[in-house]
This record gives C-alpha cells, structure tokens and sequence, in this order.
C-alpha cells in the first residue's frame, strides 16, 4: 500500500470520505488496517464533517443566486442543445448522475416512468438505477410541458466537452442547493427532502412522513418546478457573464 496520504487533502470532502472508507476496506483486507489508521492519524485526516464549517463554508461563497441562474442563461444560450437538459435539472434539483438517467430514460419513452395524471416522474419503479445505499431519488414533479421536450439521450462525456470548449465550468451541484434553497417558498423541509431522495434518519422521516397522504403536495411542487424554469428562461440576456474557469 502507498503510505503516501496527502493527495487525499486535494479532494473535495465528500470524495475523501469515500475514498477513506474504501481505502479502509483495502487495509482490512490486506491485514494492515492498524497501520492505515495511523496513517490517517499522522496526516490529520478526519473521517467526520464538521457542519459548522460547511455552513460556514457556504455562506462565505461569493457567488450569488443571481450569478448562478446567469451561467444556466448562458449555458442554454451558447449551447442550445443542452437547453432541455438545464431545463430538466434546475426544475427537478436532482444530482447530476441522477439527472442524466431520468433524462434519458424519458428521451427513449421508458414505459411506466412518467405518470401523466400526478406529473410525476416515478423514480421508485427502478430500484437499480435510483435506490442505491447512499443516494437516493423516489420521485420527481414535472410539467408535463418539460417532459414533452426532451427527445435526445445525452452523456456525462457530451456534457463536459461542451462546456470546456467553451471554457466554462460545470456547476451542476450548485443548481441542486439552489433548488432546495429556493423551493422552501412552496414546500416543507420533509417534501423538499423527498424530492430531491434525501430522507432523514429522524423518526418523522423514516416511520410517519407518507407524501401520498398530501393532497396539494403535486400542486405545490408544479408550481414550484414552473417558478424554477421561469427564472431562466433566455429570451433576453442581459449582462452576459464571464464563464471561465
């Protein structure tokens, strides 16, 4: 094993956490994990996030709601085929990898996805793909006008290189805090969370909250998901931002 553990200083903190857990792993394996341990130890690497520096973190950012729904403009505007896709994300709020399955499971028509009577894409029917250990998703509220647009797959790949050609930088999770920031206006903290497959360990969470029994939960979220799509929508861009990197 390298004993070499400063690269993990370079990555964000979440990245780390997972590659500690497997290195970790690794160690057991190789019947060395008490050494791993005072590698960890050596290096000052913490296997816990300190939620008061997150908050902290995030409020120090300079970057504005305004700054980021100026880059979706942009984004839309400069590459017109990835316009459905901004669309689709910003209106959902959904992680990036999750985004682009749901994306083109609906660009290739999968059957019992979207219920049109509930405007609902039905994340839940396909454990496989959207029920994994740590991340989830269970359903989506989405105007029927949206999905309507959407007709070609795409890929991570197509994504990044558009983007770099352009020299402008992904900031696809920005969009998901945004969503989640910006939706406290229609939804509760408990709906928010289930839209987006971040259900909590708290007992409310796990034993009680049912959304089915919410009557106007799907009018609020379409009202929501409309809100969101209108707040970038390109017809004129004003101010056009430096993207680079």
């Amino acid at each position: 094993m390298n004993r070499n553990l400063s690269v993990l200083k370079t990555l964000s903190t979440d990245r780390r956490l997972h590659v500690m857990k497997a290195l970790s792993a690794l160690a057991k394996f190789l019947g060395v994990h008490q050494d791993f341990q005072s590698l960890v130890k050596a290096y000052g690497l913490k296997w816990s996030v300190n939620n008061d520096d997150v908050i902290l973190a995030r409020l120090s950012r300079n970057a504005t709601s305004d700054d980021l729904l100026a880059w979706i403009k942009t984004v839309k505007h400069e590459i017109p085929t990835l316009e459905p896709f901004m669309d689709f994300i910003t209106a959902t709020g959904l992680r990036f990898d999750e985004a682009i399955n749901s994306f083109n499971m609906i660009a290739q028509n999968t059957g019992g996805y979207y219920n049109e009577a509930q405007q609902s894409l039905e994340h839940f029917k396909f454990r496989k793909i959207f029920i994994r250990r740590t991340k989830k998703c269970f359903c989506s509220f989405v105007p029927k006008e949206l999905i309507e647009k959407i007709h070609s797959p795409i890929t991570h790949d197509m994504i990044k290189k558009r983007l770099q050609r352009r020299g402008m930088r992904s900031r696809f999770a920005e969009i998901r805090e945004y969503y989640a920031t910006y939706s406290t206006k229609h939804l509760r903290q408990a709906e928010i969370d289930f839209c987006q497959g971040r259900m909590s360990a708290t007992v409310f969470a796990r034993n009680y909250f049912n959304p089915s029994l919410i009557a106007d939960l799907k009018n609020r979220a379409i009202t929501n998901a409309n809100e969101l799509l209108e707040s970038i929508q390109t017809v004129q861009i004003e101010n056009r931002i430096e993207c680079t990197v």
